[in-house]
């Protein structure tokens, strides 16, 4: 079993060579030039840091160099992972799941951003953490998604409501929690289906899901998350604050950040909304789903050797 860190430097392993390539042309001879540091900013707007956080990073590394000429490659990769450190201050989501019986976890976003796979992997998640999770069908608008749901639930034997492709998701909605009540299963977390945030008639389909929940709870759902491909990189935060509109979101999730070179586009979002960001895909496998570590993303994406696991 491969440790948190571990999981995180693997996941970005298509993705670190980039930056380190960029540190490596900065401090090739003996100073600084305008055509290496032109390189390395590139290289971060790049991979969709953003405005500020680029000029942070950049400031820190020439203010270093001007004091020390003699700065080493690895200590600037470990200034630019301490910006981002200072820039995501407060980004890890931490989760209480005892409060309500069940704990409703709603999962929305895009068409293709990973909502039913990363259900399914929240549930077995949630599942090895010692919970008996259910699973709410709710994408009932895509053919697929009901089949790939429910071959996710028989591989990792966890329990699932379902209908039938075109039947109404605020009411299967409804009935998962019926049935995680009567069954004393925590939490239910509910896939809903893909939809473009252009699309007002759509994003008042997330209204009425709400409403049709509270009937259940009044304060339900009690986890809002929007599912992001961290893959589409700046666009996602334009996503990000027109759900919230629709259907107000207590976190984010991040997928497809294995392998991607935008790996800074969830810095951005948190910047734009504040929004805690509660796991990170970075990979296919179940426990490719791993909580954020602020400590794990700034060091893994900056490729910041280490001796130690920073973070278990």
């Amino acid at each position: 079993m491969l440790s948190r860190f571990r999981k995180f430097k693997e996941g970005f392993k298509k993705n670190t060579p980039t930056f380190q390539k960029a540190f490596d042309r900065v401090f090739a001879g003996a100073r600084l030039d305008s055509s290496a540091l032109d390189t390395l900013e590139e290289t971060l707007y790049e991979a969709d840091f953003g405005v500020e956080t680029v000029e942070e990073i950049m400031e820190a590394i020439q203010s270093a160099y001007k004091a020390d000429k003699s700065l080493r490659q690895a200590s600037a990769a470990q200034i630019g992972a301490t910006v981002l450190s200072n820039v995501l201050e407060g980004a890890e989501g931490k989760l209480d799941l005892g409060s309500h019986a069940p704990e409703v976890i709603a999962l929305v976003g895009v068409n293709g951003s990973g909502k039913t796979t990363t259900t399914a992997k929240l549930g077995y998640r949630f599942q090895k953490e010692g919970y008996n999770p259910i699973l709410g069908a709710c994408d009932t608008f895509r053919a697929a998604a009901n089949e790939q749901i429910k071959h996710w639930s028989e591989r990792l034997n966890i329990e699932l409501v379902a209908s039938q492709h075109g039947a109404d998701a605020s009411a299967v909605a409804f009935d998962a929690y019926a049935a995680a009540q009567s069954r004393s299963l925590n939490p239910l977390i509910l896939d809903t289906a893909g939809r473009l945030h252009t699309k007002e008639n759509l994003m008042k389909e997330l209204e009425k899901f709400n409403r049709v929940l509270k009937k259940k709870d009044a304060n339900a759902p009690h986890h809002s998350w929007l599912v992001v491909d961290g893959s589409l990189g700046s666009n996602s935060i334009e996503q990000a604050k027109v759900f919230n509109k629709s259907f107000p979101l207590t976190g984010l999730i991040i997928t497809k950040l294995d392998g991607t070179s935008r790996g800074g586009a969830l810095v951005g979002i948190y910047r734009a909304l504040k929004l805690p960001i509660y796991f990170v895909g970075l990979g296919e496998e179940p426990d490719d789903l791993q909580p954020f570590s602020i400590e794990n993303y700034s060091q893994a994406i900056f490729g910041v050797s280490t001796n130690e696991t920073p973070n278990d």
